[in-house]
């Protein structure tokens, strides 16, 4: 039997929920590693934007259909 389309199949598989989800965190890991490191400066100055972005994405991503 057949599946019925359901609304969260219509959308893109790039803008499902899990893929976005995980580049969220990924840029919410990365901007505390950017934060942790003592190398350069430039990375620790960039390192609360990377950080917050990621976590604005994360809200926003959390609403978006499976």
């Amino acid at each position: 039997m057949t599946r019925p389309r359901t609304q969260a199949s219509r959308w893109p598989r790039r803008l499902r929920r899990h893929a976005m989800e995980r580049i969220a965190t990924l840029l919410v890991a990365s901007g505390v590693v950017m934060m942790l490191q003592p190398f350069a400066m430039a990375l620790y100055h960039r390192s609360f934007l990377v950080t917050l972005s990621g976590t604005l994405m994360f809200v926003i991503v959390s609403k978006f259909p499976e």
